[in-house]
């Protein structure tokens, strides 16, 4: 069998990786939920070596760019717990029709919990050259202009785009 295309194949490299809220449903909507994504990569950033180049966060999926000594385990982490904090919201704010969205669609397999908030996988690409990175991160920061929501990428709040033009940020970014 070959290697997956999409699969984190050198973990120590950067990698473009894409994840997707099941269904596809506009969960980060919410301020506070987003909130939770970029808490999450701090924390990473901080204590598991995660290096993190660039990110959006749009309303059903997001896109970064990141590698670490362990990236499988910090992509796993990732998605675990930011999956149980959102869903914990969401019940806490009775989001009663997207967690009977979550609960429905789960896979059949998923036996261990309720909800199932992320498609499985994260399609991981591996960056290895300088023009591959900027290409990724033209695509990701220009994804909300492609979208019509915004008319350049740095006014996309939940984006790594303002870095890239030395303007502040949510979150700290590591440099290519």
């Amino acid at each position: 069998m070959g290697k997956n295309r999409y699969s984190i194949t050198d973990p120590d490299k950067p990698h473009f990786m894409t994840c997707t809220v099941l269904e596809w449903l506009p969960v980060f909507t919410r301020p506070e939920i987003v909130k939770i994504l970029l808490d999450c990569w701090r924390y990473q950033r901080e204590h598991a070596g995660l290096r993190l180049y660039g990110y959006v966060v749009l309303e059903n999926h997001l896109h970064f760019i990141a590698q670490a000594q362990d990236l499988t385990k910090c992509v796993s982490s990732f998605k675990s717990y930011t999956a149980r904090q959102i869903i914990d919201y969401l019940l806490a704010h009775h989001a009663d029709q997207l967690l009977d969205r979550l609960h429905y669609a789960k896979r059949a397999h998923k036996a261990d919990r309720e909800y199932q908030f992320w498609q499985e996988g994260v399609h991981a690409e591996l960056i290895f050259t300088e023009a591959m990175m900027r290409e990724k991160l033209d695509y990701i920061h220009n994804n909300p202009v492609k979208r019509g929501y915004v008319n350049l990428p740095e006014y996309w709040r939940y984006s790594s785009a303002s870095f890239y033009m030395d303007l502040p940020g949510l979150i700290d970014i590591d440099t290519w």
